[in-house]
């Protein structure tokens, strides 16, 4: 496969541009694949007391923030999907704050979501492996805004770069440091 590139600012959502942003590599898949045993490696220790805990009031626990990063990969990738098919029909967006509070992420154990972590991330793989070349600059529609294939993939890369340094930042870091970043 030929270099896919980083997308331009007009290949995602103006709310993506912070999440692109954060990834380190123009070799986004393999961004991708080195996420997984970062981010287990991450959030399993926290284990199941502090993986239900909220680094604030009104916040996700850590067990929500990882289900919401299962969601809206899945989300993503379905949209990449459709876009690198010659799908051109507009897709909405969806509500984060209501998927999370109707996931029920809380009562699985962090174990369980991990592993659909993985696993949502390994079927996010096979997809983008399987892309042909002309594809990857494939463009859509979704929220309202013109987005390619390349962009979704690399908002789906910094979306969990964005929610791992959160989740850094508020659960591993000492608390003196807590307060300086949001």
């Amino acid at each position: 496969m030929s270099v896919i590139g980083r997308p331009q600012e007009n290949e995602f959502a103006p709310h993506a541009k912070a999440y692109v942003g954060h990834v380190y590599s123009d070799e986004i898949i393999q961004v991708l694949a080195d996420q997984i045993g970062k981010t287990v490696a991450l959030v399993r220790p926290l284990g199941e007391e502090r993986s239900l805990l909220a680094y604030a009031p009104g916040k996700w626990t850590v067990k929500q923030t990882i289900g919401h990063m299962s969601d809206t990969e899945r989300i993503l990738s379905c949209h990449t999907l459709r876009i690198a098919r010659g799908d051109t029909t507009p897709v909405p967006g969806f509500e984060q704050d209501e998927y999370v509070r109707n996931a029920g992420s809380n009562e699985r154990s962090l174990e369980e979501l991990l592993q659909e972590f993985v696993a949502v991330r390994e079927s996010t793989l096979a997809l983008v492996r399987g892309l042909p070349q002309e594809s990857w600059r494939r463009a859509g529609t979704v929220s309202g805004y013109p987005v390619t294939v390349r962009g979704l993939i690399f908002t789906i890369a910094g979306h969990e770069l964005h929610h791992f340094r959160t989740l850094e930042d508020r659960y591993l870091r000492p608390a003196a440091t807590n307060g300086e970043r949001g």
